[in-house]
């Protein structure tokens, strides 16, 4: 009997206004999730309680301003707090945070009078954890999502695992912040580090996280693998061109599926739709005509290659460039002469248009340029509709505000959107084929792909970074509190 695919997914949508408008958020994209079937959703890094781009909380070397303080003050109070301790280096309580063992969540029970005072469970926090496990329970998607902890004075970048049948399974905490988010997120334990495991309809995923930059120590990517995951989740706050690489070596690396989030923000906070090619991408379509785009890599997303007017499907980036999505074969010579740009093709059969507007966003065109179907279908039929990669931008800096070009395909006029963070959310095979994504400026949608975790164990035919590859003879990796024991397949 063949092993049942599991449906995997990931979204950018960014932090609301106020924790509970995120928390609904989170409800609604759970149940949006289920109504297509997911069973697994990962959310961005910082997503609740939100990832403060662009500030400094007031502070540079030897000063902090009282707004500053205030402006922290703020950050805090909007940070959850799901019940758990300080903890040794910053561990919290692990395992007896997870089943409830902790000082204070079993107390006596204060009935009517009469009563026997049974025990009783407590709840710590603020309940948002409870929240959390409720959303998973009622949609039956398992929920991964990073957040903004507080426990003690200290705020922790953290990820939580919440199981629709058991609730909140793990929790783990950034070990090593990146540049200035030290200086409002303490350190967290290497502990955390622990793996989790579930089974879904008969499926054994062993599944962990590295919280963005982390992603970049070597040595913690191999602690993740070391032990046994087949499910690498990679919440983030990089927008870059340089990510999705990334994200492609550590699935190769350890020969599991990866899912990475990063959160697309818009300079105004809108709730726009995103746009390419000028049109309005579709939120959700028919399960069926997505199907028949790519059966196993499905994106909440316009599915059409070709445009009403005859045009291919395509983006527009931030230096003027537009770069055309493949298509197939559309055989329609009949068709009346279409303006072209000059544009090259890559190796990939993605089609890049040179710049096409001057200073005063006129379209500059050849008189007597055509489309060459007939080439353009050669070309793009070396490119596999369920492993190929959507044609990448060229390199910006996430941390800037990016003024996206839109044209009017009619009139030729050009308007912008900004954006804080475009996004980029994506799913990698063992194998470092892109099933899914990468997901730019759309902070609305939701991106999967049906997944064999059997594929993790052929890609270790010839590469187990964990076992015959690892030379753990000569080579040595302990993790201060963190047991690298692998865990079971079935």
């Amino acid at each position: 009997m063949a092993p049942s695919k599991i449906r995997i997914a990931t979204a950018s949508p960014s932090t609301q206004p106020t924790t509970p408008e995120t928390l609904s958020q989170i409800a609604h994209l759970a149940r949006r999730a289920a109504s297509n079937s997911i069973d697994i959703l990962l959310l961005p890094e910082a997503y609740i309680g939100g990832y403060p781009r662009g500030t400094n909380f007031g502070c540079v070397m030897g000063s902090r301003s009282a707004e500053g303080r205030d402006e922290y003050l703020r950050y805090f109070q909007a940070a959850v707090d799901l019940g758990d301790i300080v903890g040794e280096g910053g561990a919290g309580g692990l395992e007896r945070w997870v089943r409830r063992e902790l000082v204070g969540d079993e107390v006596l029970g204060q009935g009517q009078e009469g009563d026997k005072g049974e025990k009783l469970k407590n709840r710590r926090g603020d309940g948002t954890r409870e929240v959390l496990e409720k959303i998973a329970r009622e949609t039956g998607v398992f929920l991964v999502t990073g957040c903004i902890e507080k426990a003690g004075g200290s705020l922790y970048c953290s990820v939580v695992y919440v199981c629709p049948k058991m609730g909140m399974i793990g929790k783990r905490r950034k070990v090593m912040p990146t540049a200035i988010e030290r200086l409002v997120w303490a350190q967290g334990s290497p502990a955390t580090l622990r793996a989790v495991s579930t089974v879904i309809r008969g499926v054994r995923i062993n599944l962990a996280a590295a919280i963005c930059w982390e992603n970049y120590m070597p040595m913690l990517r191999q602690s993740l693998y070391s032990q046994n995951i087949n499910l690498y989740f990679a919440p983030t706050a990089d927008g870059r061109d340089t990510w999705l690489p990334l994200m492609r070596t550590a699935a190769i690396e350890g020969r599991c599926f990866v899912v990475s989030s990063n959160m697309c923000v818009r300079k105004d906070g809108g709730k726009q739709q995103a746009k390419t090619n000028g049109r309005p991408a579709i939120s959700q379509q028919p399960q069926q005509k997505q199907q028949q785009q790519q059966p196993d890599a499905i994106a909440i997303a316009d599915p059409s290659p070709i445009t009403s007017d005859g045009r291919r499907s395509s983006l527009v980036t931030e230096g003027g460039f537009e770069i055309a999505l493949p298509s197939p074969r559309s055989g329609s010579r009949g068709h009346p002469k279409k303006i072209r740009r000059q544009s090259v093709f890559d190796e990939d059969g993605n089609e890049i248009v040179l710049p096409c507007c001057n200073e005063q966003g006129d379209v500059e065109v050849e008189a007597e340029a055509e489309v060459d179907d007939e080439a353009v279908s050669t070309t793009t039929a070396k490119t596999s509709s369920s492993s190929a990669a959507p044609a990448q931008v060229p390199k910006l800096d996430s941390r800037k505000t990016f003024n996206i070009p839109v044209i009017d395909r009619s009139t030729g006029t050009k308007t912008e959107e900004d954006f804080v963070s475009r996004g980029g959310s994506a799913i990698v095979s063992p194998f470092g084929d892109v099933l899914a994504g990468p997901q730019w400026e759309d902070d609305e949608g939701i991106i999967w792909a049906d997944v064999d975790f059997e594929d993790c164990i052929r890609g270790r035919l010839d590469l187990d970074t964990a076992g015959s590859y690892s030379r753990n003879d000569s080579f040595k990796l302990t993790v201060e509190g963190l047991d690298l024991s692998p865990l079971p397949y079935h």
